[in-house]
């Protein structure tokens, strides 16, 4: 089974109890006249700083989530231009090679675009069985030629299929770097502290009921947001391979 932050509906679903809860908790632990005077400034301060913290860290976490964002999208568009590139250079082979490394280029620009647009973990596994064969695959192609000819311009061709497979072992790595679990704990930690020291504090601030629903939702919605974006498969913002697409409409 997957972690909860890599879920983001749940994540959603599941951090609202939670902190709702949280802030239920903090108003059954007030007393009556437990905050007067310099007390009440004090708690005023505790619960104001707890809340700045808790600001700090998500948006440290949506920094990290939206780098990494930029990232996938960078090395989608760096894997069309190696593919792009490599389909011309196979030209430089001789016939027979250069029209067996553009079919199995364009087999493997397929897998490629599947890799970005399956949700099925099943079906992730068997795309990257896939690719790893037409990997392999590619490399035999290009080497016969490039043993057989050892020249500059072959060696050219041997170079931009390097990059391809390059390409492809990046877009795994950014693809599998996510948030840190222990962020995810600081977080939350924190977020149920504020949430339990702002229902412990609501009696203090009558006709502001509706404090102890909206906090627990817009930390929820904050929570969702920072997951959506790291999770390149579950959330709803993901990386569209557009540049793959277009890489195969001009290959046809």
């Amino acid at each position: 089974m997957e972690p909860l932050q890599q879920m983001p509906f749940l994540l959603l679903i599941t951090s609202l109890i939670v902190l709702w809860f949280s802030a239920w908790i903090g108003v059954k632990l007030h007393k009556p006249g437990a905050l007067q005077g310099e007390d009440r400034e004090e708690f005023g301060i505790v619960l104001g700083a707890a809340l700045t913290l808790l600001g700090l860290i998500i948006g440290f976490t949506f920094s990290m989530a939206v780098t990494r964002y930029d990232q996938r999208k960078n090395l989608e568009e760096e894997e069309a231009n190696a593919i792009g590139t490599e389909y011309v250079r196979a030209d430089l082979l001789p016939a027979a090679s250069a029209a067996d490394v553009q079919v199995l280029l364009t087999k493997y620009l397929a897998q490629r675009i599947l890799f970005y647009e399956t949700r099925d973990p099943r079906e992730l596994e068997r795309i990257n069985s896939v690719t790893s064969q037409l990997q392999a695959e590619l490399w035999s192609a290009i080497k016969g030629p490039a043993l057989a000819q050892q020249t500059p311009v072959v060696a050219l061709a041997v170079s931009g299929m390097n990059d391809v497979l390059n390409s492809q072992g990046y877009t795994q790595a950014a693809w599998l770097n996510r948030i840190p679990p222990a962020a995810w704990v600081l977080m939350a930690i924190i977020a149920i502290c504020a949430n339990v020291l702002l229902g412990y504090g609501w009696h203090q601030s009558k006709g502001k009921t509706f404090l102890l629903v909206v906090m627990p939702l817009l930390l929820a919605v904050s929570f969702f947001l920072v997951a959506d974006i790291d999770s390149p498969r579950r959330g709803l913002i993901r990386v569209i391979p557009q540049n793959l697409l277009s890489l195969k409409q001009s290959l046809h």
